[in-house]
Formats: structure tokens, sequence, C-alpha cells
């Protein structure tokens, strides 16, 4: 079979470790189901094509344990699925219809959106496994295994993801080495290609040309695959979603925040992190539901991890990721998922790019990662990507600088698209008064019970000073209508505005 030939003669020990861990998934799959149970999701993308010629492979191989036989592959009999849409590429429509001649796919176009379709193939034909060009780094991709069922709601099979930990440069000498076609917009500077209406070549790729027509380098010459995802264009602000718009706009996401470190519970080292964290949270409207500091052991971020991801939307961890034998912090991760660590090569190419030849797979931890969950979030600011675990994001800054850094590229990511999509922020007040807590307590206790959505909170900064009064809140008109019935219950000047430094004088005569 011509893939297993131009792998066996290739000189990419990558490559062929890589190829080799997805045959055995595609061989394990094929003996775990009849030839008429699986079918293979064809897009005619870069990461489908790639599938699409190691299942060829896989099928040949897988056949050829069962017979004895070296003959060829005459037929590929896996059903092939694709999806087709009005919003699609011509050339990405072309190129897959080329691909089913030339492979003779048995084709099974669709032409409703992928649940509905998904759910009528299923209900005509016994499939059980169907075949995914995902990778990790993929929206789709998390909490995904090499061997996921599907998610709740979803007609029943077993996802099966040969090559989810295949990296952009892992494909590209894939599809290089084997010398097999693909679509030709990855020609023209296309990196990663979704409708028509968000996708452009790839800037990155641009050629400094005279000439009026702009021009793009083909995509396998991107050198930092982190970028792959650069060409894909932000889609405008939509009107309302048709489900649960309103709620989800007023709804507020809980976070808890946990700091790992013997350091900082002997008070050697001071947690600046956390303060930090928990303001920037709250300024994008997040709650921040508990903070915690837990020493260096496995066990201790394993039960904190497990209790804080079941209750809240996002957890944030920070300390202990390293090489060093006190950081624990992705062995606790790991643990709380129930997933062992395992290397990660596209994150080694990371550290080795950093630290040279001292990054390995058995000599660095900071290589292994919780396998199966962990999604690379990419950003060209980052010298390694940040690391997600499901609901769990793993920060490596030790300081608030790094933190900002950090933040900032976060916040960006998942703006675009990512799995923490960002709420609209909070609006808020904050009144100063010298009245005592005897005074203030009962109005504010009743002012409560009157806006039950708005926070009100209560401080001081010495046990002398006056009492600052923060309401907080998503509706800028509540707030301010809460202030009034406030003010209405005290005298005229009772209470500072801390934001314009004068007093409201909207108080009772």
């Amino acid at each position: 079979m011509e893939i297993d030939k131009a792998i066996g003669e290739s000189d990419d020990k990558r490559l062929k470790t890589k190829y080799n861990n997805a045959i055995f998934v595609i061989k394990r799959a094929l003996a775990l189901y009849s030839i008429e149970e699986v079918a293979f999701s064809f897009n005619g993308g870069k990461d489908s094509t790639v599938l699409l010629h190691l299942l060829r492979a896989g099928y040949f191989l897988h056949k050829k344990e069962l017979t004895c036989s070296n003959g060829g592959l005459s037929s590929f009999p896996v059903r092939t699925i694709y999806f087709e849409s009005t919003s699609a590429f011509t050339e990405i429509n072309a190129f897959t219809y080329d691909a089913a001649q030339t492979y003779d796919l048995q084709l099974d176009i669709i032409r409703q959106d992928f649940k509905s379709g998904l759910e009528a193939l299923l209900k005509a034909n016994p499939i059980r496994a169907i075949f995914l060009g995902v990778r990790i780094g993929d929206p789709t991709a998390v909490g995904q295994e090499q061997f996921s069922p599907s998610s709740p709601g979803w007609p029943p099979f077993m996802r099966v993801n040969p090559i989810l930990d295949w990296s952009y440069r892992d494909v590209w000498a894939f599809l290089l080495t084997c010398k097999v076609k693909y679509c030709s917009l990855y020609d023209q500077g296309y990196t990663s290609i979704g409708s028509i209406h968000d996708t452009v070549p790839n800037a990155l790729l641009s050629v400094n040309d005279t000439s009026s027509k702009e021009k793009f380098k083909p995509a396998y010459l991107l050198s930092d695959g982190r970028l792959e995802r650069a060409g894909r264009v932000k889609k405008s602000a939509s009107t309302k979603n048709d489900v649960g718009s309103d709620s989800q706009n007023h709804e507020v996401l809980l976070a808890s925040v946990i700091a790992v470190g013997d350091e900082f519970l002997s008070g050697t080292v001071e947690d600046q992190l956390g303060l930090s964290l928990c303001k920037k949270l709250t300024s994008v409207g997040w709650s921040v539901q508990q903070t915690s500091v837990l020493r260096n052991d496995i066990d201790s971020v394993s039960e904190e991890v497990d209790r804080q991801r079941s209750i809240c939307d996002m957890v944030f961890i920070y300390g202990g990721v390293g090489p060093l034998h006190s950081d624990v912090t992705l062995a606790g991760v790991a643990k709380a998922f129930g997933v062992r660590l395992a290397p990660d090569e596209e994150f080694e190419e990371y550290l080795r790019h950093l630290i040279s030849e001292q990054c390995t797979g058995d000599r660095n931890e900071m290589a292994q990662l919780p396998e199966g969950i962990t999604e690379l979030l990419h950003h060209e600011k980052l010298s390694v990507p940040l690391i997600k675990c499901r609901n769990v994001i793993v920060l490596a800054a030790t300081n608030p600088e790094e933190l900002e850094k950090e933040w900032d590229c976060l916040t960006e990511l998942t703006k675009l698209g990512g799995s923490t999509s960002l709420m609209e922020l909070y609006a808020s007040r904050r009144l100063m008064t010298s009245l005592t807590d005897v005074e203030v307590a009962e109005p504010l206790s009743k002012l409560g019970l009157e806006f039950p959505d708005i926070y009100i909170g209560c401080y001081r900064k010495s046990r002398q000073g006056p009492i600052i009064i923060c309401l907080k809140g998503k509706d800028n008109a509540r707030i301010d209508l809460a202030v009034q019935a406030l003010c209405k219950k005290f005298k005229q000047g009772a209470f500072v505005d801390m934001k314009t430094d004068t007093s409201l004088v909207t108080g009772r005569a």
C-alpha cells in the first residue's frame, strides 16, 4: 500500500510514531466494529484528507492481517459522510467529489445540519462508530479522547479520533511525505478552512509583491502551527440567539482560583496573583466563588480541583507548574479528571524551542500533560500555549506582569470563539458614608430584597474609617435606581459617590 510504504521510507521519526499510533487506533476500531458499522466523516479539509489516507492504509493493514495476503487495496468499503453546505468553498466541494471518485468512496451526501443529518443517517444504517479528523486545539476537541461516546442529546455512536494528538506540522509532514492531493485552497494561503463567511488566507503567508493582486505562500510554509487559525475571521455581532439568549446575557458565571505552593502557606512568598486574578475576573463579569491556597501535594490539588470544577464554570490554577519534584499541579489536575500524564509532542516542541535539547518527554515533566483532556490555547505573544483541561485553566505566570500578558491573550482567545466566552461587563457604583453600621444595616437589608439582581457589599479600609458600600450588577439603570432608593432613606449628603467624589443629594430633607 503506497501510504504505508511512503511512511516506512521516511526519515521523520516523529511522523512514523504518529502514523503508527493512528493506525493502531484505526485497526482497533475495525476489530471492535464490523465494516458495516463504521463510517468516516469527510469534509475536504487537510485533517480529514490525512484521515482518509490513514483509513485506507489502516483498512489495508487490517485486512492483510486477517487474510495474510499482500494483495493491493482494490476497494475502500468504509461508508463516507459528506455534509454539503451552501456556504462551503467551491474548491472544497470539487476536491471532495474528486477524491470520492479517485478512491471509490461510498459517499453519503447530507444536506441537513450536522445533528439532524446524523440522526437520519444512523436511523437508516447500523452505524456504531464514526472516524473524525479532530485534533486537539479544535473547538470540538474539548474533552474528547481517541475513543469518545457522542455527547448527551446526540444520537449514540462512538467518536473515533485517530489524529487527536497530531499537530499542524504533523498534518503537513504526512501530506507532503505521502505526496497525496489536497484541496487547492491550501496552496493559496489558506491554513484553516471553514465557511466562505469566516475564512480568508492567512496574512502571515502574504508575499510582498509589486502587483495589485495580493499573493500568498502555501499553507505548509507556515512556520508556527500555533497560528493555524489566524485566517479565521471574527464573525460580526449578530442578533439574539433563538434559544436562551436573554438568560445568557444576564447569566453570572462562577469561577474559583487555586494557588499551589508551600511557599504561600509558610509566608515565604506573597501571593500577588490571586488578588490580581480576582480583580480581572470581576472586571469582565465573572463572580469569584472561592479562592484557596494548597500545599504541594497531588491529592490535595486533585481533591480541590475536582470539587471546584463541579460547581464552577471555570477554575483557574497557578503555582506548582514545572519540572521540579514539588511541581504537582498538572499531576493533580490529571488525577482530578481520572486520566494519566502523557508526553505531548506538540507542547514539547515549544519547550524545546525555549530550552533546547534539555527538554525531552523523559527528562522534563513539563512535556507531560493530562492525556485526552488537554487543549493548548495558542497565541503569538506567548512562547508556550496556555493549558486548558476542560474547564480548568492552568496558568504559568509567577508574577503580576506575566499574569497580565497571559490574561490578555486568554481573553482575546476566548472572545474569538473559545470555550470560556466572556459575559458582558459588570456595572458598579461605590458610595462612601460616615453613618454607623447600625444606621445602615436594616436599610441595606431591605434594599437587597428590593433589588435581588444587585450585589450589595460593604467594607472598611480601617476600623475607624468610613463605610464603603459597593453596588454591582449587569444593568446600569437598575444600579442607579438602587442608589436613589438608598439615598431617599437618609438625609441629603449622607453618601458620597466615590467615582465623582461628590455628595449625593437625592436624600430626604
